[in-house]
């Protein structure tokens, strides 16, 4: 019996028992909601917090998009990762580090030079947290059987929407109160903010210590050659993948629109009237944008994975590319009507995130779909997926502040629009095998 024949045998009777061992439920939605909440801070939840300090869009769009490099280059310590430790003992250790980080960050806001300082916080905070993606995406790909991995991809992603609430709702809403009820201080409200998101992350890691499925060893007697020729294998056998040039297109474009839009939805929310923003305080825009919304976009998110699961990935796959993209209307009649009805308002951001849910469903599949076939290297090549998608936002928002202080709102929420062309015409270019993603008879 050879190596690869013997390492199969092993993991699947890993997998069996630690699916007698650990249940599923007492894991996976505490790792993915854990997972959510460095990235929807550092992603969107700083937006808030430096838009109510007063920083430009496009300071904003541009420094909060840098924050994404982390998650962009991650392929290039993925082998490290998978090589030196568990990726159980990755997941708990930087858990533990990004709490330690958000408390620095935390420090920092109140301090002269705040807008450097916070910076360098969230940005320990993003290393540790694209690290900690890496381990908690492959524990769930050795945890899981496809079937299973297709079933609790709405699961999963559920969960990481509820981390989107307790973030963009939760937080920005705690915010507006603290700001309210202490004095008018943002600074001061944003401290108390981030110290507590610090005490939550270092509890997660403790707990994650006992529940997590205990499917593998530490890897004995690795070397700095054995890295660097897994480093070397891990990006060749990535790139020999057939139709990857496609795969690349579809990961960076897919998402091209709502890149531009996730970094200026809040400053237009917040912004003032005269400048084409709705003027909406911090409490409206927590429970609108990160309540109402993300809650659709989790209900979106779980349908979106049972009817995959129903009926495959490429089924669906064109009509979620329009389902994250054609709601994006909804800023644009936003910002050329300016509504102030709360159920508008309201009604319009539920549509939108419904869309991005139901459609995202399609993305998250379409990369497992891609490193599916990789063997030992399935982890990693899970990376470098993510990493293309981190650079599908990072690229386009960087420029969106600068675009939509040139444009005015209106105009940069149709051009937003407008950016679901070239996946439709990439679409032609997709084959997808028809039975991927298919719960099994």
């Amino acid at each position: 019996m050879n190596n690869k024949t013997s390492s199969t045998i092993s993991t699947q009777k890993a997998i069996l028992k630690s699916q007698k061992n650990s249940s599923v439920w007492s894991w996976i939605p505490s790792l993915y909601f854990t997972m959510g909440i460095p990235y929807i801070v550092v992603m969107s939840v700083a937006v808030a917090m430096y838009a109510n300090l007063g920083l430009s869009n496009t300071q904003i769009a541009l420094y909060t998009s840098y924050l994404n490099l982390p998650w962009v280059i991650k392929p290039l310590w993925s082998p490290v990762v998978v090589a030196l430790k568990t990726k159980r003992w990755w997941i708990t250790f930087t858990q533990i580090i990004m709490g330690a980080a958000f408390g620095l960050t935390a420090y920092f806001i109140p301090s002269e030079n705040f807008i450097g300082l916070t910076l360098a916080g969230l940005a320990l905070v993003a290393f540790n947290s694209a690290t900690h993606d890496i381990a908690a995406d492959g524990i769930y790909m050795d945890a899981l059987t496809e079937e299973k991995q297709s079933f609790y991809v709405g699961i999963r992603s559920s969960f990481y929407r509820v981390a989107m609430i307790a973030g963009q709702g939760g937080l920005v809403w705690f915010s507006g109160y603290l700001y309210h009820n202490n004095g008018g201080d943002y600074f001061d409200a944003w401290t108390k903010v981030f110290a507590g998101v610090a005490v939550y992350l270092i509890l997660a890691g403790i707990y994650h210590m006992w529940s997590l499925p205990k499917i593998e060893t530490a890897t004995s007697n690795v070397s700095l050659k054995s890295i660097y020729n897994d480093f070397k294998e891990t990006y060749i056998s990535f790139f020999k993948i057939e139709n990857i040039g496609i795969h690349i297109a579809v990961l960076l474009l897919f998402r091209l629109g709502e890149a531009q839009l996730v970094k200026l939805a809040q400053p237009f929310l917040f912004d003032d009237l005269v400048n084409g923003g709705l003027a909406l305080t911090n409490e409206k825009v927590g429970i609108f944008y990160g309540t109402i919304g993300v809650s659709m976009l989790t209900v979106g998110g779980i349908l979106g994975g049972m009817i995959v699961s129903r009926d495959g990935l490429k089924k669906w796959f064109f009509p979620m590319i329009l389902a994250i993209n054609i709601p994006n209307s909804m800023y644009f009649l936003l910002a050329f009507f300016k509504p102030q009805s709360d159920f508008l308002i309201g009604g319009a951001i539920a549509l939108e995130q419904f869309g991005y849910g139901f459609g995202f469903t399609a993305y998250m599949m379409y990369m497992i779909y891609i490193a599916r076939n990789s063997g030992k290297y399935k982890t990693a090549h899970f990376a470098f997926t993510t990493g293309f998608m981190a650079l599908g936002m990072m690229l386009p928002g960087m420029v969106s502040g600068w675009l939509q202080e040139m444009l005015g709102y209106s105009n940069f929420f149709l051009w937003v629009l407008i950016c679901l062309l070239p996946m439709v015409i990439l679409y032609k270019f997709v084959h997808i095998d028809p039975s991927f993603g298919k719960k099994a008879e």
